[in-house]
């Protein structure tokens, strides 16, 4: 996209919100980034640079714009749609790896040298993870001076840097202030924000539309009790983190996600920050998605009757998979049960920051599963198999799912254990792995849907026909369940 100059200036010249995150426009006179929708008065054409990351501008000398603030902008959508080396690679700096276990520890999750990573990140985003660690640590040292009342060496360190020095160094670069400046700005608006106690309140951004009906209401509809919950216009849940544990609410706003973090141990703000967002599919490119999609006429008036939908997703990649196998083939009430019961048993207690709050526990780990007795589990025999299969695979290391994951290899692994048929492979590949364009042509509600609609509705048939909705099956299975009347579709009262 950025290497597109003339699409760039027009975006930049029009203030175009929907290209924000695909590229940066540095100007080379005032040495100044900014996101494409800046309300400034856009620089002239002769002055402009595009780069295609925040980390690439910051590492050629230029500061982040005070008005529009492009470190904030969302993501590009482009990491999520891909499982190519760089893109796992970018999620994985966005998930704090570098900043915990280095360039190594990142180049051995990927299966290559730290030289080519560092070569291909180079190519496509114009800076290295370390470059792209850093700029991820200014805008959660941003955040931190902004929103809490921490001493600035406490933010320092949270933040991930090793030394007040750096971080005074790297603040004043990136943002052309000192972190006492920062919060000063902030001071008005903090004055006017009631905080509560102990946590973090935050804006997350996304591209717009953004409809919340089917992505709150699935979370909602589907949350097990303790460890999720939909309190006062709020999807609240609990989350384990590398450094501690966290509980985050998330409220649905018109033109951003309204979040509060309360967390144990600040180095993992990053970490839940990215997670809240990966959960909530906020880094998506509505406009392509919903583009492609209306090319087919029995689609097109349910992306027009509600455009922007999402596809709820998960903050542990572990834990969908074993509640997708709890799901197997039962009601939504009957699979919150099951978990329930294993949360219960197995789950780690957490103390909820809300007093109102019904968050109690954390969701076992594989781990802690692994030596449940199959006995003990009101469920068939053979599907007593299959989740013990899966605990233990994923307990070994011989089933690794996370934001690293490759899907095909992720999807060779899952159909390979006994019990798992295509429905629950893809369920997992959607909502766990991220992928946009996995497909569930046997699930009945996709095909009661299609046949409503006069869309094939024999699973051979319908995946013939969804060849043309590519590589964008799973917003397209979005909008056929939003046919029904299930809970799942609704935004709670």
């Amino acid at each position: 996209m950025y290497t597109d100059t003339e699409r760039c200036v027009r975006a930049v010249q029009s203030k175009d919100a929907r290209f924000d995150g695909w590229f940066f426009t540095a100007v080379r006179t005032t040495r100044i980034y900014c996101r494409p929708s800046c309300p400034a008065v856009p620089p002239k054409v002769e002055n402009m640079t595009f780069l295609p990351s925040a980390a690439a501008c910051q590492q050629a000398g230029y500061r982040a714009c005070k008005r529009c603030r492009p470190d904030t902008s969302p993501g590009s959508p482009e990491w999520n749609a891909r499982a190519d080396a760089v893109a796992r690679a970018v999620r994985l700096i966005q998930d704090g790896v570098v900043d915990r276990e280095g360039v190594p520890g990142l180049a051995s999750r990927l299966g290559y040298s730290t030289r080519q990573v560092e070569r291909q990140l180079n190519a496509e985003l114009g800076a290295g993870p370390l470059a792209l660690a850093r700029a991820q640590r200014a805008e959660t040292a941003r955040l931190l001076i902004e929103t809490s009342e921490l001493p600035m060496g406490d933010v320092a360190f949270a933040a991930g840097f090793s030394s007040i020095r750096t971080f005074n160094e790297t603040v004043r670069e990136v943002f052309a202030l000192a972190p006492g400046e920062l919060r000063a700005r902030a001071a008005c608006a903090a004055r006017q924000t009631p905080r509560i106690p102990g946590t973090i309140s935050l804006r997350l951004p996304f591209r717009a539309p953004l409809n919340p009906d089917n992505l709150f209401g699935h979370l909602a509809a589907t949350a097990v009790p303790g460890v999720e919950e939909w309190r006062a216009g709020a999807y609240r849940r609990t989350l384990r983190l590398p450094y501690g544990t966290g509980v985050a609410a998330l409220t649905p706003r018109p033109d951003h996600i309204g979040c509060q973090l309360a967390l144990t141990d600040l180095r993992d703000l990053t970490i839940a920050i990215s997670r809240c967002r990966r959960l909530l599919d906020l880094d998506a490119d509505p406009e392509a998605v919903d583009g492609q999609l209306r090319a087919d006429p029995l689609l097109a008036p349910l992306v027009d009757k509600a455009p922007g939908r999402r596809v709820p997703r998960t903050v542990d990649a572990a834990e969908f998979a074993v509640r997708a196998v709890l799901g197997q083939q039962v009601s939504t009430a009957a699979a919150r049960t099951h978990a329930a019961r294993l949360v219960a048993a197995h789950g780690e207690p957490v103390a909820d920051p809300d007093p109102a709050g019904g968050l109690t526990h954390l969701f076992p780990t594989p781990e802690a599963l692994a030596g449940l007795d199959p006995e003990a589990l009101a469920l068939p025999r053979s599907r007593r198999t299959t989740l013990t299969t899966l605990v233990t695979a994923l307990a070994d290391g011989s089933l690794p799912l996370g934001v690293d994951s490759d899907w095909e290899d992720a999807r060779a692994r899952l159909a390979a254990l006994p019990g798992f048929g295509p429905w629950t492979t893809e369920v997992i590949a959607m909502r766990a792995l991220g992928d946009p364009d996995a497909f569930l042509p046997s699930d009945l509600g996709l095909r009661r849907a299609a046949k409503q609609l006069g869309l094939p509705s024999t699973p051979a048939a319908l995946t013939a026909r969804a060849a043309a909705w590519r590589p964008w099956r799973a917003y397209a299975v979005q909008y056929l369940w939003a046919t029904d009347s299930h809970p799942i579709n609704h935004l709670p009262a």
